[in-house]
């Protein structure tokens, strides 16, 4: 199965997994990488701009309606839901789920629905169960789940309980999941790709 969409969600630990992470996706990755990062929704934290500078795909803050594109990372604006549909965006103001906005579940559950199989869904460090319940959407309608080891997490809670909602595909170090990601899309795997 090689992957259209690859989501990731992280929370309390996360800037720091998103900054080993994405370092070691090829250049090349094929597939769209969309993170949501429980963030506070009052001031612009610059976490865009960090993580652009850790990452070796292009990376942005999709609009509203956006088109989807191969080969681009996604961080879910703050203060919103970030949806995906069939080849777009959606931003979504609706209530916090799971005491968040932007949500994983929402995010995991609208790319499960329009992915499918073509769907790899990440969990990472979190003290949370966000991520969980989307995790196990995107397993049941024929995707991937993957899990950040929990012992190895910053904050347990969301990897164990990703792993308690589902029969996951994988549960990896940080360290292995960017490889584990380039192998998926037939690519090699490194330890830092970004410059």
């Amino acid at each position: 199965m090689r992957p259209e969409i690859v989501v990731i969600g992280t929370s309390y630990g996360g800037l720091a997994a998103l900054q080993s992470l994405l370092p070691a996706l090829a250049p090349a990755f094929p597939a769209s990488v969309v993170i949501a990062q429980h963030r506070g929704k009052d001031v612009d934290d610059g976490l865009c701009e960090f993580l652009r500078r850790h990452c070796a795909l292009p990376l942005s803050e999709p609009n509203d309606k956006e088109r989807i594109e191969s080969g681009r990372a996604y961080l879910a604006p703050r203060d919103y839901h970030l949806l995906v549909e069939r080849g777009r965006f959606a931003l979504s103001t609706e209530s916090p789920v799971a005491f968040a906005r932007p949500s994983i579940d929402v995010l995991f559950e609208s790319a499960a629905d329009a992915y499918r199989d073509l769907v790899v869904g990440v969990v990472l460090t979190g003290a949370n169960r966000d991520g969980a319940r989307g995790l196990a959407r995107i397993k049941s309608h024929g995707g991937l789940a993957v899990v950040q080891e929990p012992q190895g997490a910053e904050s347990r809670a969301m990897p164990e309980a990703a792993i308690a909602a589902t029969e996951v595909d994988r549960v990896l170090p940080l360290v292995g999941i960017a490889a584990y990601m380039n192998e998926l899309c037939g690519l090699p795997a490194k330890e830092s790709y970004a410059v």
